[in-house]
């Protein structure tokens, strides 16, 4: 039996009539598939290339966690955005992914990550000053400056300067953009390449990386300590007692800061607009950060802050911002009678997997109370951060800064929605568009 025999597929016509949607939003077409085909589809691509997508929940945890062993990612994260990230945790693979892994694991340990929680904070509250009271405005470039400025406070201290940054910010998000014409424009590959553009956004990213480059070696010759990320990296030894080589601190440095601000700024902004459209949990969280205001402990504060959490995770339930994982299978393989060809392409609708009305009760609801005990006890249908090994390393970097960026939001201010219902922009991460709100200040 062939790997296709009993799975339905979607024909090329069928892909190519929604080219332009798909351009601007592949959701809304995965999920017509998925209501008329089933739980896992094959889409035919041309050229005889063709794609698994599912949204089930079980093939998912079978991929990621029981058999991950014979799933690799896919070419898109370790050829085609490695172009613009360089080989670090995310994209690559094998005995490197697990040597990195290995290496830069502590540097994540929650006793490491209580030392960076006051810079992180301040980080918040400078930003934060762009608010606006009684106007109307789009919070995503505030959130998104947020994120951006956490992770170079975590990683540089106070040794980065404004023009680097901003610069820096310019490059990734150019890339990003980039990456997302070549994936869902795959046709226009050639003119990418011979009309320049491709190779001018090449040349962004190595610019990217000399602005790293002078980073690190000032740090290197300030013989300063900050005990931050940067510190942790540049002390961080393999089994053999060697550390790091330049080119592969400025490959995990780069992804640091694509992965660990994009996905965070996606977040934050699609909780506060919820917390806007709910205003009760707005109270509950102000009722529970005055509960926790004695404790001069952040750590302590932030694991208390169980109610934030639950807000938090049933906004990336909701809207994760990592919304398709993508795996290819090393050997044959099959799954519930579904037989997977070696050299599979398979891609995790965690959006969808998120939305089963089997998995959840209410699925399009934002319900918060589902997370009362935790996420744990929805570990196989529930994947913000992705699972098994390769789960994101920065897990709870990001859910401490977001647990503090959303009581400090809620301690100052009063939240309305000014947009008629959440817009979505789905880019090589699931993105927000128009999240316009208006504050007032608490008194």
């Amino acid at each position: 039996m062939s790997e296709t025999d009993n799975i339905p597929k979607v024909s090329t016509l069928r892909f190519l009539k929604n080219a332009l949607n798909i351009l601007k939003n592949p959701l809304p077409f995965h999920h017509k598939n998925f209501t008329e085909k089933g739980d896992v589809f094959i889409l035919n691509i041309g050229f005889n290339k063709h794609v698994i997508f599912s949204r089930d929940a079980g093939l998912a945890e079978y991929v990621l966690q029981k058999n991950q062993k014979n799933y690799v990612k896919s070419k898109i994260q370790t050829e085609d955005l490695t172009k613009y990230v360089g080989k670090g945790l995310l994209t690559s693979e094998g005995e490197l992914w697990k040597k990195q892994r290995q290496l830069i694991q502590p540097a994540f340990h929650k006793k490491h990550l209580a030392n960076l929680l006051g810079s992180i904070l301040s980080a918040i509250q400078k930003e934060y000053q762009q608010i606006q009271v009684a106007n109307t405005m789009d919070v995503f470039p505030v959130f998104n400056d947020l994120a951006f400025q956490t992770v170079v406070k975590s990683l540089f201290s106070s040794a980065a300067n404004n023009e680097d940054i901003k610069r820096l910010q310019f490059i990734t998000e150019a890339a990003q953009k980039m990456l997302v014409r070549e994936l869902r424009q795959p046709y226009l590959g050639w003119w990418f390449k011979i009309g320049g553009t491709l190779q001018a956004h090449i040349e962004l990213t190595q610019e990217a990386r000399q602005i790293l480059k002078k980073m690190v070696n000032e740090r290197r010759e300030s013989n300063h300590r900050f005990d931050d990320l940067l510190d942790m990296l540049l002390d961080a030894k393999y089994e053999d007692g060697s550390s790091m080589d330049e080119e592969q601190l400025i490959d995990e440095i780069l992804i640091l800061f694509t992965a660990g601000h994009e996905t965070t700024s996606n977040a934050l902004t699609f909780t506060a607009q919820l917390l806007a459209l709910h205003p009760e949990w707005q109270e509950k969280i102000y009722d529970e950060l005055k509960s926790n205001e004695a404790t001069d402990d952040l750590m302590a504060f932030v694991m208390s802050s169980k109610v934030c959490q639950q807000v938090i995770e049933e906004a990336m339930r909701l809207y994760p911002p990592a919304y398709f994982i993508d795996r290819v299978n090393v050997e044959d393989d099959s799954f519930n009678g579904m037989n997977f060809k070696k050299g599979s392409n398979l891609l995790f609708s965690i959006y969808e997997i998120h939305r089963h009305p089997k998995l959840w009760e209410d699925a399009d609801s934002f319900k918060p109370e589902r997370f009362e005990e935790g996420g744990r006890k929805f570990s196989s249908q529930y994947y913000p951060f992705g699972a098994g090994p390769r789960k994101c390393i920065g897990n709870n970097f990001a859910m401490f800064e977001m647990i503090l960026a959303i009581t400090e939001l809620i301690r100052n201010y009063k939240i309305a929605p000014k947009f008629e219902s959440i817009e979505l922009n789905p880019l090589i991460t699931l993105k927000p568009k128009n999240a316009f709100l208006r504050f007032e200040e608490r008194h």
